[in-house]
């Protein structure tokens, strides 16, 4: 498809490329990350009004996780919720430009996906040159009589598009020639040359290195950002899926080879399901028997059950794109192994997460374990979904399976808030102690060193009337030591560097100074900052914590 606005794409990419320099130099994150998105949307909005189509309903869908999760990034502190954030933002994005007039991305499969991003790499790359270098089509050389009181269409009009470059060229040519007359005439009239010096102060010309370079990353970013609209704006109605027609991948294994391998690969789970049931669901009795306390035996292994959950069912999606099966005994057959081998690696996944529940039990919630946990579920949700796609013989659902579960423990994470779950949970568990023993202590170092998020969640509970007062006083030892630290590190920041989180955290932390003031810190030389509480000091610095 060729554009037909091209001087106003190229324009709307530079100034969007303008704009990211203007959220983003020298200036910490925050919302700046959501406006570039929504900028970025809007220009592809305008693109689209501009050349005359609609965009497909399908992909308008995808607008809601992309406005979400980029809302997201400035919501939440905590350093994986913003992360995965991002990737699911850009990946969005990616799909949009893909499907934004096709809408196919819902039929796509995982090959689908890897080739499409290739292909807009490529028009990133590559479809801007064709666009700028693009001859302009020649005026037509047979006369055309004028319409009366129209004017005559003898001489060709030029483009919007040579104007504008023409304009350009003139520009860069006339830079020197000013330079050069402007250094004579400052060196004729002293007058003249303090004026040319307050007017070059204004432009702050002892940066050029700075201007050329942010300049140059602009120019960069545009070029790359019309290849994007370009491809977007493409034919992608007329795209044509992977293994639609035919498989990409004919399938050569036999079945029988098939049917042993997951054979064998059943009968070597069934025989650890079993000795779980034996050692592991039995209770800490059994496991006790075997030499093994309960912390022990839930830290060994956890992640390499996960490790073969993961493998066993990439295992079966593999086997099952390259085994020959003819329909009938066959195919039951083949479906029967697959389907007890997902229901195997349900129950070696309900071991780890019992592991994971022993754990959390005995040494409380860190960030990674919190992460693992909703994890885990999710991954319990793709094994479900499997089932019902080998039932229903649509392998390629997979596909969208993975990425609707992907966005899903993404959005979980998100909307949980880590840090503040964090802080709730390992509380009730020193609340609900019998005592202060070192199993049920309130780790504080570890709280101390959260993001902004766990700040509503702290004051939450410095509220609460259930607390015990030493445990209570914990917290605000916590309280205390954070605002200290925010206090030492607070500085002023750019609008584009606004966020949700810790805009909260400082105006807890003053709302409650006065109450925080019964917990005097104080700077001290060999721990930093160490805080007074149950008339001891203790300090304040961030314990690491092994996860």
């Amino acid at each position: 498809m060729e554009i037909k606005h091209t001087t106003r794409l190229i324009l709307l990419s530079v100034l969007v490329a303008w704009c990211f320099d203007q959220l983003f130099w020298q200036k910490p994150p925050g919302i700046s990350f959501f406006i570039f998105v929504v900028l970025c949307l809007v220009g592809g909005v305008m693109i689209t009004w501009w050349e005359g189509f609609k965009p497909a309903r399908a992909s308008l869908w995808l607008l809601l996780p992309v406005l979400f999760f980029a809302a997201v990034t400035f919501i939440r502190q905590e350093p994986f919720t913003t992360a995965i954030s991002i990737v699911i933002v850009l990946g969005a994005m990616v799909v949009l430009a893909l499907t934004w007039r096709g809408g196919q991305w819902l039929r796509y499969s995982l090959s689908d996906y890897v080739m499409g991003g290739l292909r807009l790499a490529g028009s990133a790359l590559a479809r801007p040159i064709g666009t700028l270098f693009r001859k302009a089509p020649l005026p037509s050389t047979s006369p055309v009589a004028p319409a009366e009181g129209e004017p005559s269409l003898s001489a060709p009009q030029p483009s919007n598009r040579k104007v504008v470059f023409a304009v350009l060229r003139g520009l860069l040519l006339a830079l020197p020639v000013i330079a050069l007359l402007a250094a004579l005439l400052a060196a004729a009239d002293p007058i003249f040359s303090n004026a040319l010096d307050d007017f070059l102060k204004i432009f702050r010309i002892e940066k050029l290195g700075e201007y050329i370079f942010r300049a140059i990353y602009i120019l960069i970013g545009a070029y790359l950002l019309t290849g994007v609209y370009l491809h977007a704006a493409g034919p992608s109605r007329e795209e044509k899926l992977i293994g639609v027609e035919k498989p990409w991948l004919k399938p050569f294994l036999g079945w029988t080879e098939a049917v042993v391998v997951l054979g064998c690969v059943d009968l070597l789970f069934v025989f650890f399901v079993a000795i779980q049931f034996r050692y592991f669901f039995g209770g800490a009795t059994n496991i006790n028997l075997a030499g093994y306390t309960y912390a022990e035996y839930a830290r060994r292994g956890f992640g390499e059950l996960l490790a073969v959950a993961v493998i066993s069912l990439l295992l079966f999606l593999g086997l099952s794109a390259i085994t020959h099966r003819s329909a009938g005994r066959q195919r039951g057959i083949f479906s029967g192994l697959g389907l007890g081998l997902v229901a195997l690696v349900a129950a070696i996944l309900v071991s780890a997460f019992q592991r994971l529940l022993l754990y959390e039990a005995a040494y409380s919630f860190t960030r990674l374990r919190t992460y693992t946990h909703v994890f885990m579920v999710w991954v319990g949700i793709l094994l479900l979904a499997t089932v019902l796609i080998e039932l229903f013989g649509r392998l390629r659902a997979f596909a969208l399976a993975l990425v609707l579960v992907l966005v899903g423990f993404a959005a979980s994470i998100s909307l949980l808030n880590v840090d503040g779950f964090i802080v709730r949970e390992n509380i009730a568990r020193a609340a609900s102690a019998p005592s202060s023993t070192e199993v049920g202590a309130l780790d504080t170092g570890y709280l101390v060193g959260l993001s902004d998020d766990a700040v509503p969640a702290l004051v939450e509970q410095f509220q609460s009337k259930a607390l015990s007062p030493a445990l209570h006083d914990d917290v605000g030892a916590v309280l205390a030591c954070r605002a200290k630290i925010a206090e030492s590190n607070y500085r002023s920041t750019p609008w584009p560097s606004y966020h949700w989180a810790r805009s909260t955290a400082i105006t807890l932390y003053a709302q409650y100074s006065s109450l925080l003031a019964a917990y005097p810190v104080t700077v001290d030389r060999e721990s930093g900052l160490a805080v007074k509480v149950h008339g001891s000091t203790r300090p304040c610095q961030w314990v690491q914590v092994i996860d």
